[in-house]
């Protein structure tokens, strides 16, 4: 027993030095909770991450005219199929103000085919999350508690990241 203890220990241990090599996550010691965490989806019906508790829930936030999403938008399209995560759910809320139209063009010129765009709305997101600018990815345990925040562009393919989230799943 002590040594699977210790093996516990010194995994994480190795996970959370890899993962500190990833200047951008943030991870959170006191995990943050948040009463309505509300946006929209293409037909304008609200959408609640309440409803996904059970889940890994990455909120990602980006715009059309932000360049850093661009680039970082097709490793979250790879991300929501990898088959390492069964009850992980990626939600790419746009925070740009752009149309509907122009989102799901940016979408396709991208070739983005397993997620869907989301918006925020008029109380904002980005207000009560305070994000400090785009892209920004949050990431919620399975009792919908903020653990972790992505401040800029990361690779969600790269192993030291998708093996240490994979601790959460």
């Amino acid at each position: 027993m002590r040594f699977l203890i210790l093996f516990i220990f010194l995994v994480n241990n190795a996970l959370a030095s890899e993962i500190s090599k990833i200047k951008n996550i943030i991870i959170h010691n006191d995990l943050k909770t948040y009463d309505n965490v509300i946006f929209f989806d293409n037909n304008d019906q609200k959408i609640n991450i309440k409803k996904f508790e059970g889940n890994l829930v990455l909120l990602n936030f980006w715009a059309t005219w932000c360049e850093p999403c661009k680039e970082e938008i097709p490793y979250l399209d790879k991300l929501q199929i990898d088959p390492k995560f069964q009850n992980l759910k990626v939600f790419m809320i746009n925070v740009g103000k752009d149309s509907k139209d122009k989102t799901k063009n940016f979408f396709n010129e991208l070739n983005i085919n397993n997620l869907e765009p989301y918006f925020d709305g008029p109380t904002t997101l980005a207000k009560v999350f305070a994000l400090r600018g785009i892209p920004t990815s949050i990431l919620f345990n399975k009792e919908g508690k903020e653990f972790a925040r992505i401040i800029g562009l990361i690779d969600f393919s790269d192993a030291k990241f998708t093996n240490w989230l994979k601790t959460y799943d």
